[in-house]
């Protein structure tokens, strides 16, 4: 999202995102606080839940999709004995019936959430139809045909069961439905099941003890309010580079000649032959090996650019 004014900002921010406020709201604050020309968060978090929010300032937005398709950590909490509309605490409870599961039966069960799933989205997820997320549609009372989409759930761990309450961590897939497993899960279960607490503890390999609270920052920009430091020396430091987005690729470096008619848009040879036409790289420039965008391996095995950092001026 590009904004007037503000600063040429660029890189990464792992934002703790608190519960109860929606994913957009919470971009718009960090691109605040920032003072960012602009933003973009990768992937929405549902407002009851918490955790980390990749914000990609400035150039970094070009790459964010590919956060968008990474994989997911979450720990989730399930109300068992009772089913809602939107399968968490924010929807009204459709319907109630006893628990009478064993841990052999949940075990059981928990299994089946294993490996390779077809989810049906639910009404109440921000999938589009016709250019409106199914909420509104569900909002309206209106209810959708919805294709089943393929996820895969890599771990599932057990954590807790008490009462009422289960505990899961979930490492999964991107387009993952956690509220959709715990509402399949409380169907196979014969109780029913709702999410009252999820929070996302990672996104790809980022680690989470870099993530920072909208609080945080509210109190470091103060320190620039009060004329004590600035916001490039306060703020600044707490982002990560923009090819964090993409360092799962494998690296090529190339020489300044070379990056020249590279970053005017054209395919330039590499020294490197193990890689196979269609792989993406990751591609830098000079012994500082700066990052300059990502290419991908053509026919005639070069490099041909495929999202280019633009330089500011």
């Amino acid at each position: 999202m590009r904004h007037r004014g503000g600063r040429e900002v660029h890189g990464v921010l792992l934002l703790d995102k608190p519960a109860e406020l929606s994913s957009n709201d919470a971009l718009q604050k960090a691109r605040r606080l920032f003072n960012a020309k602009k933003a973009g968060h990768t992937g929405a978090l549902d407002p009851l839940a918490t955790g980390m929010l990749p914000i990609c300032f400035g150039e970094a937005t070009k790459f964010s999709q590919f956060l968008l398709d990474s994989d997911k950590r979450y720990r989730v909490i399930a109300r068992l004995g009772q089913r809602t509309d939107t399968s968490d605490a924010h929807g009204k409870i459709i319907c109630q019936r006893p628990i009478e599961i064993t841990q052999l039966k949940l075990d059981k069960a928990l299994d089946k959430f294993r490996g390779n799933l077809i989810q049906i989205p639910s009404m109440y997820s921000a999938l589009k139809y016709q250019g409106k997320p199914l909420y509104e549609y569900a909002r309206q009372g209106i209810t959708i045909e919805r294709e089943g989409r393929p996820t895969i759930v890599y771990d599932l761990q057990f954590e807790r069961w008490q009462e009422n309450e289960l505990e899961l961590t979930i490492h999964c897939s991107k387009g993952t439905y956690i509220r959709t497993i715990i509402d399949d899960l409380g169907e196979l279960l014969g109780c029913g099941a709702y999410v009252i607490y999820l929070r996302r503890l990672e996104v790809a390999s980022y680690p989470s003890e870099r993530m920072v609270t909208i609080e945080q920052l509210y109190t470091l920009k103060k320190q620039v309010e009060l004329g004590i430091t600035s916001l490039e020396a306060q703020l600044d430091p707490l982002l990560l580079p923009m090819d964090t987005v993409v360092n799962h690729f494998p690296e090529i470096n190339i020489s300044s000649i070379v990056a020249s008619y590279f970053k005017q848009g054209q395919a330039v040879v590499f020294a490197n032959h193990r890689l196979s036409e269609g792989n993406k790289v990751r591609v830098t420039e000079g012994d500082m090996h700066k990052f300059i965008g990502i290419a991908e391996i053509d026919e005639q095995n070069r490099i041909a650019p495929r999202r280019l950092v633009v330089e500011s001026v």
